[in-house]
């Protein structure tokens, strides 16, 4: 005698479930590995790494940024006071936003906002704009040349450092 399955109970057993496929799975990892390799690599040996030397200092000026009434900002020359620039609110994006970030910086490093940034230009051509208390330097090519020239203009004024 032979039992008849009902097809309902033959649908409910468990069918075989496909698996993830392997290869995509290896190969992600394998690709994960290889970049660590290649970073580790050029870390050691410096090959496929880009190293940009500045130079050489070729001018240099230390400057005050501090903003005044109005929410005008003011750059001065550190050694002189003798005012450079005054930025009206809508004026001086560039250098506004520079004086905030670094301003943010030297909060964080616990450093008084009113001490002087310089302004260095390198034998490379490169501008950048230090923090002379923290150490940190931006280099303003990366910016674009109307930022870069936002900093450079101070460079033409009396009071500069000896590079």
């Amino acid at each position: 005698m032979t039992i008849a399955i009902h097809p309902r109970i033959e649908e409910a057993r468990p069918q075989r479930r496909e698996s993830f496929p392997r290869l995509p799975l290896y190969s992600a990892f394998a690709l994960v590995a290889f970049a660590f390799v290649t970073i580790i690599f050029s870390q050691a040996t410096g090959i496929g790494s880009m190293i940009t030397d500045p130079g050489q200092p070729v001018d240099m000026i230390d400057l005050t940024i501090s903003q005044a009434d109005g929410d005008i900002v003011r750059v001065s020359e550190a050694n002189s006071g003798r005012i450079l620039a005054e930025f009206a609110p809508s004026e001086g994006g560039f250098v506004r936003g520079s004086m905030r970030a670094l301003a943010r910086m030297r909060m964080t490093a616990d450093v008084d906002v009113n001490e002087p940034y310089r302004v260095i230009k390198w034998t490379s051509g490169a501008v950048s704009l230090s923090d002379t208390r923290t150490g940190q330097r931006i280099y303003l090519n990366a910016f674009g040349p109307d930022q870069v020239a936002a900093f450079e203009n101070f460079l033409g004024s009396n009071g500069r450092v000896k590079p």
